[in-house]
Formats: C-alpha cells, sequence, structure tokens
C-alpha cells in the first residue's frame, strides 16, 4: 500500500467516478483504475462498488477510507513540521474549533499571532459539535484544536480556562429591573427559549443546565449560532443562554448571570506530536484570549 494509491481512493471516494478522479489528480484513468485494484489485491477485498452511473464505498471502504485520509494528512502534516522546525517563518497554521469559540475568544488571539507571526498564516475550520472537532484533528486535519475537552482523548491537552455563560433576556425584561444581580434558571422554567439546533455543540449544555434546575425547556425557536441565540433573546422571543464572551457591549444590558454560575472549562488539545507553530499559537492564545 502506498500514499498515492490512498489519495486515489479518497479521489474516487469524493467524486463518485474514476473518470472525474483521474481528472482531478492528472493521472490517467487506466492508471488510476490500476493502482486502485492494487490496493484492494494489498487489503483482500474490493474497497468500491462500481455501478451504472456512478462509483460507491464498500463496507470494507467505509472501513479502509478513515485510515486513508489520516495518512495523507500526517504526511502533508509532517511536510509542514519539518519546514517549520526551528522557525515560524511562513507557512500555515490550521486550527480547529466550535463555531462558538471561533466567533468568542479566538479572534483576539489571532490579532496577536499576526502581529507576531506575520509570515505563518492560520486557516480556521468551524465545527457544530465537540465530537465532529475531536475526528477531525484525530484524523489529522488540523494542527490545534480549541473546545471542550474530548471525551477519552490521549494526546496533549493545555487547560485554557473556564468559559462562563450568561442568560439574556429582553432589555425590558422585569427579572433585568429586579436589580439581583443573578437569576435561578427555574425562575424561567414556564417560558419558551431561543435553544440551540440539536446537532449543535451547546444544545446538551444548556439542556443538562435547565435539568439541574428541574425543568425541560420548550423551544421557542432553534438556532445553529450563538450570535443569533443572542439577538433573538433580546428581541423578546424567550430567554437564551449564551458563553459571556459572544455577547457584545450592546447587549450588556440584558444579560443576567444564572445561580449557580455556569462554566465549561477550555483547553488547547493536539496528537501527541506538536509542531512549533502549533505549540507557539496555544500558547498566544493561553494568554490572549479572553473567557
Amino acid at each position: 500500500m502506498t500514499l498515492r494509491q490512498f489519495e486515489y481512493l479518497i479521489a474516487v471516494a469524493e467524486e463518485h467516478s474514476f473518470t472525474r478522479a483521474a481528472e482531478r489528480l492528472l493521472v490517467s484513468q487506466p492508471a488510476l483504475s490500476h493502482q486502485i485494484k492494487v490496493l484492494e489485491d494489498a487489503i483482500g477485498g474490493p474497497l468500491l462498488d462500481r455501478l451504472a452511473r456512478t462509483v460507491e464505498v464498500t463496507e470494507l471502504g467505509d472501513a479502509v477510507l478513515p485510515h486513508a485520509i489520516a495518512a495523507v494528512r500526517s504526511t502533508d502534516e509532517a511536510t509542514r513540521a519539518a519546514r517549520a522546525v526551528g522557525r515560524l517563518s511562513g507557512g500555515e497554521l490550521q486550527v480547529a474549533t466550535l463555531r462558538s469559540i471561533a466567533l468568542g475568544i479566538i479572534p483576539r488571539a489571532i490579532r496577536v499571532w499576526r502581529h507576531e507571526h506575520p509570515r505563518v498564516r492560520v486557516r480556521i475550520r468551524e465545527f457544530a459539535h465537540i465530537d465532529l472537532l475531536a475526528a477531525e484533528m484525530l484524523h489529522g486535519g488540523a494542527d490545534v484544536a480549541i473546545g471542550p475537552a474530548p471525551v477519552g482523548w490521549t494526546g496533549r491537552c493545555r487547560v485554557l480556562g473556564p468559559e462562563e455563560f450568561f442568560v439574556v433576556l429582553p432589555y425590558d425584561d422585569p427579572e433585568l429591573r429586579s436589580g439581583g444581580g443573578s437569576i435561578d434558571l427555574r425562575r424561567l422554567s414556564d417560558r419558551p427559549w431561543v435553544l440551540y439546533a440539536p446537532e449543535f455543540g451547546l444544545a446538551p449544555f444548556v439542556a443538562a443546565a435547565c435539568a439541574r434546575a428541574g425543568f425541560t425547556p420548550r423551544a421557542a425557536v432553534r438556532t445553529h449560532h450563538t450570535a443569533t441565540a443572542v439577538e433573538l433573546a433580546a428581541a423578546g422571543l424567550g430567554p437564551a443562554l449564551v458563553p459571556g464572551n459572544v455577547i457584545g457591549p450592546e447587549f450588556e444590558r440584558c444579560t443576567i448571570r444564572p445561580e449557580p454560575p455556569l462554566h465549561r472549562e477550555l483547553v488547547a488539545f493536539t496528537r501527541q506530536y506538536v509542531s512549533p507553530p502549533a505549540s507557539a499559537f496555544i500558547e498566544t492564545v493561553a494568554e490572549h484570549a479572553t473567557l
């Protein structure tokens, strides 16, 4: 098995066509087909189902494909790391994170990074859920990931600190005028809420917080974005529970701290090997990110 064969397999799986895959890779179709056949012989079974109008990955191919992707990405990563050893003079740093974090804590760190390392480009990839983020990191799709610690992660983790959550209410809400400074979520149990879509990573966090308060929130609306949740809650559609770092100054008057306070710990996590640019970026985030 070779990396080139893995690249061919990935291309055919993504294009669902030997012809389009060959065009994409700038090779002849017979050469591509031959290498796929050699790979299938080495593995011991068909990886692709050649149908009349399309090509689909077989069950065996589904098992092999993630490892092929990881191998190709790891090779690319090794090349970048080798070029970056002892210097931060160029190249690209790939950072994976959750959508709420990309909006909240990452921008300040990026501003500092660009000032200190102007020749190292940063590419940000956003994910809706920590499981998707961890899978991307595991398969070599990023140099460093920022988010809650994934369950069972065996690579390296650097604790960044706790991210605090606040309740957003309409500007004229009586609970804000009471002057208490905090609110028990049970006081909001009879209201419809601005909730996150089920596949969004904050959905289980909000559900668990409300469950500890003894109720299941009803949805007035669901969204995939924390910034949208802030806007809709301030407009009066219902309370929203959001990370404090995504609440802009214009919405500070309509936020209140839940009682007891709600936090989640954020980390920077990587595989076992950490490239010099990734290590430097983690230090930048740890020092300059606003949680």
